[in-house]
């Protein structure tokens, strides 16, 4: 069957500012994940792509349009069902102060019971992204054959519970994964299983090395303190995080 790429969106003004974008509108790229768009197209210049399909939110949009603008030829999908997670009366929130909810320790310990209020739960996030990827991987299947390679330009809660399904993980365990912001995750799957062949590669390995002492930028207070308090705790960034700079 066919080779799916995911692409998570590049970092974004609410990565980088510590907010919960979810489907708030008008969240765009940062300059930096501008950089990390543009350098898309050559990363996957060796891959023949049969489709791309795209969240419909504002960043990842933006993320493909260099991709689409080096490939004009290459038909575009807009699918909701791999919009990110709808977080309800969390969203646009700072994370650091949703850090403190109660919900969060659920969210993080076990997500398969999480549901955020006014919004969606976990399990019915990762349900409508793993239907939207079989539909759509039958459909390139059918339209170009089994060795097929097609996109999808997603958020990094659907990725991770994506990859979860494929790996056949429970969602409580969602949260052991991580992709930073515009890095390629590919999954081929097969009459009987799929195969996870990349996760979160980014062709950068800085982000390895132990993290310098250093006094964070208003910009990314925010962000940067989460993620010390994550590190600490052992959770996972809810939303993604920012990533790497």
């Amino acid at each position: 069957m066919a080779t799916l790429i995911l692409v998570r969106h590049g970092r974004s003004t609410a990565n980088t500012a510590g907010l919960l974008a979810g489907w708030t509108p008008g969240v765009a790229l940062d300059e930096r994940g501008a950089e990390q768009a543009a350098a898309l197209p050559e990363r996957l210049s060796a891959v023949p792509l049969a489709a791309a399909v795209t969240s419909p939110l504002q960043r990842c949009r933006e993320t493909l349009a260099p991709l689409l603008a080096a490939r004009p030829e290459l038909p575009l999908h807009t699918d909701e069902r791999i919009g990110e997670c709808h977080y309800g009366d969390w969203s646009n929130r700072k994370l650091a102060e949703l850090a403190e909810e109660p919900l969060m320790k659920i969210v993080q310990q076990h997500p398969s019971a999480a549901a955020f209020p006014g919004g969606e739960s976990l399990r019915a996030m990762q349900a409508r992204a793993v239907d939207c990827v079989r539909e759509w991987n039958a459909r390139v299947e059918e339209e170009h054959g089994s060795d097929a390679v097609f996109l999808m330009c997603s958020h990094g809660d659907i990725i991770k519970a994506l990859v979860a399904d494929a790996l056949g993980m429970h969602l409580d365990l969602f949260q052991r994964l991580h992709v930073d912001p515009c890095s390629v995750t590919a999954v081929r799957y097969t009459p009987t299983r799929p195969f996870l062949l990349r996760l979160g590669d980014t062709g950068d390995f800085g982000s390895l090395a132990p993290r310098p002492a250093r006094v964070p930028d208003a910009a990314a207070a925010d962000t940067e303190t989460f993620e010390a308090a994550t590190e600490d705790h052992g959770n996972a960034v809810v939303g993604g995080g920012a990533g790497a700079a």
